[in-house]
């Protein structure tokens, strides 16, 4: 057994170091986290064209919940026999958590209002909080 002080001689050293950050230098970026909670993403049939639907109801939901309250959005195109016509929405509210379904347009039998679905969305993650005239 190799003791703690044999070092291998063929391998070069492993350094702990970061490299110090250049905004120009993409090998000094740092990736997000892959998942930051509480989070939406929206998976949307890409065959049915709601590409603009799925950005503008993302941006909807950033303006009404700014970070920190909405960490991230997630916009997936699908284009399959078995996602055709999908357009749903799910909400993450930790990483531990499984995602809820907050909307689904199939089960609901239209799009999202965007009031109904901030209110829904809401009641997640600021319960407490008035969406002004979104509640009414």
């Amino acid at each position: 057994m190799a003791s703690s002080s044999d070092v291998c001689t063929d391998c070069p050293p492993y350094s702990t170091e970061q490299p110090t950050y250049n905004p120009m230098d993409p090998s000094t970026f740092i990736a997000p986290a892959p998942t930051l909670s509480p989070s939406v993403t929206i998976e949307f049939c890409d065959r049915c064209r709601w590409l603009h639907r799925a950005t503008w109801t993302s941006t909807e939901l950033f303006l009404t919940f700014p970070p920190p309250v909405l960490k991230s959005t997630t916009i997936i195109p699908l284009n399959s026999e078995d996602t055709a016509g999908r357009f749903r929405i799910w909400l993450t509210l930790s990483d531990e958590s499984k995602p809820i379904l907050v909307w689904d347009r199939k089960v609901e039998g239209k799009f999202p209002e965007l009031k109904d679905l901030k209110q829904r969305i809401r009641d997640h993650i600021q319960p407490d909080r008035s969406l002004g005239h979104s509640d009414r």
